[in-house]
């Protein structure tokens, strides 16, 4: 075969249903640039191996070699190990799509051998009760997995896990040194599996330079072993690492031992240093013309930042290109009952970003002075679509998950017009601000072009933090903005903070009781409380002064620096808080114990809530405006009318009336309107249809109106058969 110029790698493990997009995204950048490249997710090529038929054999075998004591667990596991080899592929068939009758045996509950994790199968009324079979089956089968997972974490390897590996390695590790001991260690049974895979692909594609994207901490270890294999082995091949972990925590890496395993490692965008690196490597451009690149130069780690080459704007990068990835075999679990950690887990999405950066770009909490957010460039909304459609016919997928940091609410409004003007069938979801500019009519376009979800950053709910973190929304403006997705059909998930410096406990028990609100009202349907984690890169990281907390320690790592050890200097502790939010939380997402004092959620005495109960629903009751700004753009998403003309006859006096009979996707209805107001409608609905290029404004839409010696539009505008029109597809945008 001929040879590859790179090889593009994510190491085990990412997500088991869909693949990491960072490869996608350079492969594709690549092609614009007819540099050849292969690419391939080690992640989901390893689960495959292990959980077969012959991976399951093999793994009994090297687990009845473990001579210490086994749990009571782990030996019901091995006692079962017959009906765990007869049944995982048929199960392994099933979460990948290609088996789905086997979910009707597999949820008669005599099917699959059950272990400790099948303890929690209470939930599954309420979880599965209504949403059925293949469900239902699918969350049976990730249990059985997650059984056999328990297993070779007390057997075979102690730092196995579905989505991460050996993650403890990769946090907070501001030496080297644990991380470089551990890699001088015997193989451990998942790297074998790892390395055999690499190896064979090695053989076929034969590339000049591999090159490991690592998002995550859990994907570090096993890109340094990957790395020093090919080291040993194919010394002849240069080895880079890049992605979303380098770029935050190695910035400042001086460790010369890490050399020993990558020649290069590339930080933030990675489109320009993978193709100086390519050049360097194919010896037509110097080292010092490298782009944000680390390498050993005479015993040393240096970094090179060559100022006069240029990053790749959004629209020239061209789109992710998925080939060579095992799409049909990626599998669908549902591991947890949280609706929106069931989207990242569930089903094969098309990573795409609206938007380079962040477009506010001010939270104190976020890492705001790198690249990644700092650099806010949005790509056209017609682009965009251009490059979903291409993905559809790539990849045989028509659902999408934006990966942006905050989707601007004007691009995602242009992207739902291209959308339904085109007329596709897609399926989507992003990352939000919650801005007051998602209105009702915003949401209702939104849902219409397919999006199904939102996930934003309430963090803490408490107006005086929110405005410390710089977050731009009150709780009220939140509630709001939930109230109008909710509405509209479109599901929402909030992430929580607690443990913000300065953050009281009162403020804590406030800000749950919004949570619980906000839950009870039925307008947020999934959230996640996560503690604050102070990061180098983040304002309250680079100025702690200024938000009351102390650096435990100002010493700068030589490997991985991003995550500081903090003091607050209030005192509170944050961490005994954990387990009372997350649970009061599980309870508020099943729809239950909204009643419970929120002291019941604690076994330590907390403040009483000084937030009104009624104060959500009141912020609630503030009334859409009736004005309407005159450069507001007006869409009708609705068809065209049967109308039929009749005369009414009032106090001896005839009036020339129509009817205008509409029909959408669930019901028929009628508006009746004079005769001229009915000629107007007609004519107008058509030049104000979403398929049309030029979207009118307020202002034009009210010229053509008046245009006839018609009088008093915003009479008319405000009439029930305008209202009618307004709750079944006549947008205000």
């Amino acid at each position: 075969m001929k040879p590859t110029t790179i090889f593009l790698i994510t190491p085990p493990f990412t997500q088991l249903n869909t693949p990491y997009p960072g490869t996608a995204y350079v492969k594709g950048f690549l092609n614009t640039k007819n540099i050849s490249s292969f690419q391939a997710d080690l992640g989901i090529e390893v689960i495959l191996k292990l959980f077969s038929k012959e991976g399951l054999i093999q793994m009994f075998a090297e687990s009845e070699q473990k001579t210490e004591t086994l749990s009571d667990n782990c030996q019901r596991i091995i006692a079962l190990q017959d009906e765990y080899i007869k049944t995982i592929d048929s199960v392994i068939l099933f979460l990948q799509g290609k088996n789905p009758t086997l979910a009707h045996l597999i949820c008669q509950e005599d099917f699959l051998p059950e272990a400790s994790r099948f303890a929690q199968l209470e939930e599954l009324d309420w979880a599965f009760g209504t949403m059925g079979t293949q469900d239902k089956a699918k969350h049976l089968a990730t249990l059985y997995l997650e059984d056999i997972s328990d297993l070779i974490v007390e057997c075979i390897d102690p730092n196995f896990g579905f989505s991460r590996y050996a993650e403890r390695l990769g946090r907070s590790a501001n030496s080297f040194d644990e991380l470089y001991n551990h890699l001088h260690q015997e193989y451990t049974y998942i790297d074998k599996i790892t390395l055999q895979l690499l190896e064979e692909r090695l053989n076929v594609i034969n590339p000049k330079i591999v090159a490991f994207s690592v998002p995550f901490p859990g994907n570090l270890y096993s890109a340094f072993r990957c790395a020093q294999w090919i080291k040993k082995h194919r010394p002849e091949i240069k080895v880079a690492m890049g992605g979303g972990f380098p770029n935050t925590e190695l910035r400042s890496l001086t460790d010369v031992r890490v050399m020993e395993f990558f020649d290069f490692i590339t930080l933030d965008d990675g489109e320009a240093p993978v193709e100086n690196m390519i050049a360097y490597v194919e010896g037509t451009i110097s080292k010092e013309e490298l782009k944000r690149t680390f390498i050993l130069d005479e015993g040393k780690v240096v970094y090179i930042n060559n100022p006069a080459c240029r990053d790749y704007k959004q629209s020239e990068v061209g789109t992710p290109d998925y080939t060579d990835l095992l799409l049909d075999r990626y599998i669908s679990v549902i591991e947890i009952v949280n609706p929106m950690h069931r989207m990242w887990s569930d089903g094969r999405w098309n990573k795409l970003t609206m938007a380079h950066g962040c477009y506010w770009g001010k939270c104190t909490f976020c890492d705001i002075s790198l690249d990644y957010i700092k650099v806010y460039e949005p790509v056209a909304a017609k682009m965009l679509v251009d490059r979903m459609e291409e993905l559809i016919a790539q990849t045989g997928q028509n659902g999408f998950h934006f990966v942006d940091e905050a989707a601007p609410p004007a691009l995602m409004r242009a992207v739902a017009l291209e959308i339904v003007k085109r007329k596709l069938a897609v399926t989507w979801w992003t990352n939000i601000r919650f801005e007051k500019s998602f209105t009702k009519d915003l949401c209702l376009l939104l849902k219409a072009s397919g999006c199904i979800a939102v996930s934003g950053g309430l963090e803490v709910a408490s107006d005086r933090l929110l405005e410390l973190i710089q977050k731009g929304v009150t709780v009220a403006q939140v509630a709001r903005v939930n109230r109008n997705f909710t509405e509209a059909g479109i599901m929402v998930h909030a992430y929580l903070m607690y443990g913000f410096p300065t953050q009281t406990a009162q403020e804590t028990i406030d800000s749950l009781e919004m949570v619980r609100q906000l839950f009870e009202l039925g307008i947020l349907q999934s959230g996640f409380w996560h503690q604050f984690a102070m990061t180098a890169h983040s304002p309250v990281g680079m100025y702690p002064e200024k938000f009351g907390v102390l650096k435990e320690t100002e010493a700068i790592g030589t490997f991985a620096n991003n995550d500081i050890v903090h003091i607050d200097k209030t005192g509170t502790n944050h961490d005994k808080f954990s387990f009372g939010l997350k649970k009061s939380l599980f309870n508020y997402m099943h729809g239950i114990c909204f009643d419970y004092p929120l002291q019941d959620w604690f076994d330590f005495k907390v403040p009483r809530t000084k937030v009104s109960p009624d104060y959500i629903y009141n912020a609630l009751q503030d009334a859409d405006t009736f004005t309407v700004k005159p450069t507001a753009k007006i869409v009708w998403t609705g068809g065209k009318p049967v109308v039929s003309y009749f005369t009414k006859n009032k106090k001896g006096r005839q009036f020339e009336m129509a009817s205008l009979t509409f029909h959408d996707k669930k019901e028929s209805f009628a508006i009746q309107v004079n005769k001229d107001d009915a000629d107007w409608l007609t004519a107008v609905l058509p030049k104000i249809s979403v398929t049309q290029n030029k979207i009118l404004t307020f202002n034009e839409v009210k010229a053509d109106y008046e245009a006839a010696d018609r009088e008093d539009f915003e009479l008319f505008w405000y009439s029930k058969p305008i209202n009618t029109l307004r709750s079944s597809g006549l947008l205000v945008l």
